[in-house]
Formats: C-alpha cells, sequence, structure tokens
C-alpha cells in the first residue's frame, strides 16, 4: 500500500449531484465582457463557444497539489488528470460565490482562495465537443480531508511540484490541455502558492 491509498483511507465519498447539462453558464468576448447566456452541453458542443470558467489549485502545508482525476462519466477528458477543482459561475453567480460552492461540491473543502491570473483558452477534445473558456486560476491552502464527489472524480492524490513535473513531461497525454497551461505559469510566476509552510 503506498502513501497514497494510506492517505486514501481517511476520505470520505459524497454521491450528490451537482452538475446539469442545463446550467446557464456566462458567454463572454474575448476581454472577458458579459454577451449572453447558453446551457452547458451547448457550450460545449462543436468547437465551443467562450464562457467564463474558473480552475482551482489547492496545495497542503507540505506543498502538494490535491490532483484529481477526472469521473469516468465526463463527456470530455474523462479519467484524465487534472487540477483540483474546475467549473464555471452560474448565471447570476459571482466568480467569489462559484468557486467557494464548487469546492466544497466536489470536494467538501472550504479555504480562502487567491486570484492568480486568467487566460482564454481553446482545446478540442474529438469533432463533437471542445473547451473554449476564459478562465480565472485561484490558489488555496488545506490540510483537511477531502470528501470526494465520485460523480465528479475518479481518483484523488497529493503530488509535490517536482514529481508533478517529472509526470507532465513522462506522460502529457495523461493531463487536461487547461492543466498544463496553468501549472507552467503557476511554476513560473507564483511559487510562492506551493512553497511549503513553516512549522513555525
Amino acid at each position: 500500500m503506498d502513501n497514497a491509498e494510506v492517505e486514501r483511507q481517511d476520505w470520505r465519498d459524497s454521491n450528490e449531484i451537482v452538475s446539469f447539462d442545463d446550467e446557464p453558464l456566462v458567454l463572454v468576448d474575448h476581454d472577458d465582457r458579459e454577451i449572453g447566456f447558453m446551457d452547458k452541453a451547448a457550450a460545449h458542443m462543436g468547437k465551443g463557444t467562450l464562457h467564463r470558467a474558473f480552475s482551482l489549485f489547492v496545495f497542503n502545508s507540505k506543498g502538494e497539489l490535491l490532483l484529481q482525476q477526472r469521473a469516468s462519466g465526463k463527456r470530455l477528458w474523462a479519467g484524465f488528470w487534472s487540477n483540483t477543482c474546475c467549473s464555471h459561475p452560474r448565471r447570476g453567480e459571482t466568480l467569489d460565490s462559484a468557486i467557494h460552492r464548487r469546492l466544497r461540491e466536489e470536494l467538501g473543502l472550504a479555504c480562502p482562495l487567491e486570484h492568480l491570473f486568467k487566460f482564454e483558452y481553446h482545446a478540442q477534445f474529438d469533432a463533437d465537443g471542445a473547451e473554449h473558456e476564459l478562465c480565472w486560476v485561484y490558489a488555496g491552502r488545506s490540510d483537511e480531508a477531502p470528501t470526494v464527489n465520485v460523480n465528479e472524480i475518479s481518483g484523488l492524490r497529493y503530488i509535490a511540484p517536482d514529481a508533478l513535473d517529472a509526470e507532465m513531461a513522462a506522460t502529457p497525454e495523461a493531463f487536461t490541455p487547461w492543466f498544463k497551461i496553468e501549472w507552467a505559469r503557476i511554476r513560473s510566476e507564483h511559487a510562492h502558492v506551493f512553497a511549503p509552510l513553516s512549522k513555525g
């Protein structure tokens, strides 16, 4: 039994349904100005329609990233490894409310989150689906044991930054495209978010 499996014994499961195809997402232009709304399923069809999204990176006090494997039932990038949590603000919902809601829904966690940057990307999954997002990226810290939403997450583990770099270099096809972009920028511009915390 490895360390990840030992840690996993302390985690609880949840099967709450928190994602819906008819969720009203916020459509934006290239400057992140709201221009309309579209349900989640339609916004990801074909080449995708640009919409607002967020990605969360939660590190423990040792500076290890809580990494998730996307659930097998996901329409896009099922089974890929990705950052701690990612989703979208819904129509009428602030980003601050959305990021804390989703972290609680997927992982049962609550922690302060620092906004790091936002960026636009497009990633084609297959002929029928893609991500086209204006994505806000946040980071936080927590040593709490997560409650894993099994409808969203197939696997969960902590990984040190150097080990993540090595895995991404060896098997880049195992990771989501947005995660690889975000991790490279966090690595080069925001090292304070994964610096180990002093025990005082």
